[in-house]
């Protein structure tokens, strides 16, 4: 009495209480619609966890029928590791995830009963929005931003508008129903802007690639490949942006004349002596990074050295102290990650930055040949050993690292820049630090005013001058003649029109230089792997592949592809992204035979997190690429003379082919996979 009642604190509303309001309301079926993977799984589980059933007894045996009839081509020995009982009992209560890691069986199966009406709730993820068809009663959407891959940011108009457009089955419903969940985050306004937009900006998201540039020029010649890119509606875009940065310029100028008063000095040339004062701290700055640098490398190639049994100090970090190597991680493809034991019986990879000084070996002791640091009597009895070794060699003494000589002491540039400084009738200026600001600002607005000129100048006819630049590129390597059409092409670039992958020049530049030469059809499978798969995450560090001549030949293309990103610097390129060979160790055993059960657990054991569905996805686009190589034939050009070698490579890539489709990858539809 007297007081004030606390208020609970906000909680969402129980999604099994969502569907069982819709239910009793009669908006069922409904998608709701969650923006991960494993917030989709989460949420179907905790609505069966609740009791709730969507489904009669009839409609659990249409159920049961239905997924046999989509399921008959999944073999038995796969279904556990599919996580397919689990998915069976939410289906028969008429409720299911949708979402890119489920196999396309799963979701076909999820479509297919959604539309029958037989599945009443689905928890998708945003890609169900586009190009599906699953019209439902109600769309329920539980929060009003997702996560873009790098922050949360709100959906925009167009999302909402794509998401919320599910609502309402064509010929059932006269309605369609949005439902948005509120939370002390939702802005009812915000709601209503968000429902009543009708307009959305296009914005053009097209770029020349190589294969694009090569049949442009075969079917049009050069001239008028380029005329056509520049009437394009992404040039159009470009040019009209180009208005409001110029506005922008004559702003900014005006105010670069104010700062330019500002800094005046009656002692002499003020813009001069900040020069030198921005050179000065440039070349200090300079000092630094290259020292830094010398550091690292130093540090890398003493990893580099290491030996299983090596004791060696971690400085710094929660994992300081005392560790033993149990291997040293090197790896041709990356820098060396050596997986350690502590004292402390943490087992775990390392890497460059734990080690700001080179790790030197203290001591040595003795690891058991087949040690397995995931058995935690193992990590005791070898964290005994170490111990061991520290009492009996001394190593107790936390060692201090020495101190470098600071380089610019001894930098003849500084020394002279610093005399200079001195020297300028301006250092002696008692109002020099004021000067000093305004001059700071003189230059960051010139900076501005510069990156917006650079920006004016590379948006003005950028399309086709960046399709002049891969044209140069592509003569360079010998893929265009230079000569007028029809023989503008040569027998490589009419091998480069037939691969249409983001990585098109880099799989045809690997196949010129002979780097899948030899192979047998599950090695080419896990080599080319490299140019389709892609990690969700960052990529793991250090990569396993239980072949040497797949570790050689992906080191091959890891050097191939480097001096093309290079190439494609001088010419102002950045086409070619850096290949991830994460899926080669899964495509080297599926395209051997092994299981899927055991293809997944030894993915997610070095370091590769896969799904059913990812792993069919990425698989599909192996086999569309290796199908495409078994049609460029002669990519010899300028590079080699094969002598038939880009035959043999085209007959062990259809081998590949069949080797890879099967199982999980074979069932459903075939449609997307190119056939040899």
């Amino acid at each position: 009495a007297g007081g004030y009642e606390r208020r609970q604190p906000w909680r969402p509303a129980h999604r099994a209480d969502v569907l069982a309001r819709l239910d009793r309301d009669g908006l069922l079926p409904a998608i709701t619609f969650i923006f991960s993977r494993a917030g989709c799984d989460a949420a179907v589980a905790q609505v069966l966890r609740s009791g709730l059933r969507l489904t009669t007894d009839e409609e659990r045996e249409q159920i049961t029928a239905l997924v046999d009839e989509h399921c008959a081509g999944l073999p038995d020995d796969d279904l556990a590791i599919l996580g397919y009982w689990e998915w069976v009992e939410g289906l028969r209560a008429g409720i299911a995830a949708h979402h890119a890691g489920l196999i396309p069986a799963f979701k076909e199966t999820v479509e297919d009963l959604f539309v029958q009406g037989l599945v009443k709730a689905v928890f998708a993820t945003e890609t169900l929005a586009l190009g599906i068809n699953m019209p439902a009663r109600s769309v329920v959407l539980e929060r009003l931003n997702k996560w873009n891959g790098d922050r949360h940011v709100p959906l925009t108009a167009g999302e909402y508008t794509q998401l919320t457009g599910r609502a309402g089955r064509r010929g059932i419903d006269i309605d369609g129903h949005a439902v948005v969940l509120w939370s002390p985050e939702v802005d009812p306004a915000a709601v209503g802007g968000l429902a009543s937009t009708r307009t959305y900006p296009l914005r053009s998201s097209f770029t020349p690639s190589y294969n694009m540039a090569a049949n442009l020029v075969a079917q049009l010649g050069r001239p008028a490949a380029r005329d056509l890119l520049g009437s394009s509606f992404a040039q159009f875009q470009a040019d009209r942006d180009v208005v409001g940065l110029h506005r922008r310029v004559v702003a900014n100028e005006g105010a670069l004349a104010e700062f330019a008063a500002g800094m005046a000095c009656d002692q002499g040339d003020f813009a001069s002596y900040e020069t030198l004062r921005t050179q000065l701290s440039q070349r200090e700055a300079d000092l630094s990074r290259a020292g830094a640098q010398q550091r690292r490398a130093d540090a890398l190639r003493a990893l580099e050295e290491l030996r299983v049994g090596d004791v060696i100090r971690v400085p710094h970090g929660r994992r300081h102290g005392l560790a033993v190597v149990l291997d040293p991680g090197i790896s041709p493809l990356s820098e060396p990650h050596p997986l350690v034991l502590t004292e402390q019986r943490w087992a775990g990879r390392l890497s460059g930055t734990d080690f700001p000084v080179p790790a030197r070996p203290l001591a040595r002791i003795k690891v058991p040949k087949n040690f397995n640091h995931r058995s935690p009597v193992a990590r005791r009895d070898l964290a005994s050993s170490l111990r061991t070794a520290r009492t009996e060699s001394g190593l107790g003494a936390r060692q201090v690292t020495p101190r470098r000589r600071q380089q610019a002491a001894d930098d003849a540039d500084i020394a002279g820049l610093r005399a200079e400084l001195r020297a300028h009738p301006c250092h002696q200026c008692t109002d020099r630090e004021e000067h000093a600001r305004w001059a700071r600002r003189w230059t960051q607005r010139k900076r501005e005013i510069d990156g917006l000129n650079a920006r004016i100048e590379e948006r003005t006819g950028s399309i086709a001058r960046s399709f002049d630049r891969i044209c140069d590129l592509l003569q360079h390597l010998g893929y265009l003649t230079g000569k007028p059409p029809p023989d503008a092409l040569s027998e490589a670039g009419r091998g480069l029109t037939r691969i249409w992958s983001e990585t098109d020049l880099a799989t045809a530049e690997c196949v010129r230089e002979g780097v899948f030469d030899g192979l047998g059809p599950a090695e080419l499978a896990a080599c080319v792997s490299a140019f389709v798969y892609e990690a969700r995450r960052d990529p793991v560090a250090v990569w396993s592949v239980p072949s040497p001549l797949v570790g050689d030949r992906l080191a091959d293309v890891q050097e191939v592809t480097g001096r093309l990103r290079a190439l494609e610097s001088e010419h102002g390129l950045s086409l070619t992204r850096e290949l991830d060979p994460g899926f080669a160790g899964v495509a080297l055993r599926w395209a051997r035979g092994e299981s899927l059960d055991r293809v997944l657990r030894s993915a997610q054991e070095e370091g590769t997190e896969l799904t059913g569905g990812d792993f069919v996805r990425w698989a599909r686009q192996l086999i569309d690429l290796l199908g495409q190589l078994g049609r460029v034939g002669d990519l010899s050009g300028t590079a080699r003379a094969s002598g038939g070698a880009d035959r043999g490579v085209a007959g062990v890539a259809a081998r590949a082919v069949t080797a890879l489709r099967r199982g999980v990858v074979e069932a459903g539809d075939p449609s997307v996979v190119h056939n040899v």
